[in-house]
């Protein structure tokens, strides 16, 4: 089953290769879509791809990289539309 997934990190989650971690974790998984920084300091994520998958790389965003210090995952489920055919950071 294919499921496509919204996050909101909070925390120390900017200038630590958050994105970077995150877009490595998601090739190594096969999930699809983007991650950005935010203005007010979050990171946002926008996840597609095999069910397991997703969920593998959304408990990742729960930590983090080692130097990343994650207070708040806000996850909102949608409906997978196959959006992208590839993980990038924007």
């Amino acid at each position: 089953m294919m499921k496509r997934v919204s996050v909101i990190i909070t925390g120390r989650v900017q200038g630590v290769a958050f994105r970077h971690y995150t877009c490595r974790r998601a090739l190594e998984l096969g999930v699809t879509g983007w991650v950005r920084n935010l203005p007010d300091g979050a990171v946002e994520g926008l996840f597609e791809g095999d069910d397991s998958a997703v969920e593998d790389l959304v408990e990742w965003c729960r930590s983090g990289p080692p130097a990343a210090r994650v207070d708040r995952l806000d996850i909102r489920e949608g409906h997978y539309i196959g959006e992208s055919d590839r993980f990038s950071i924007t």
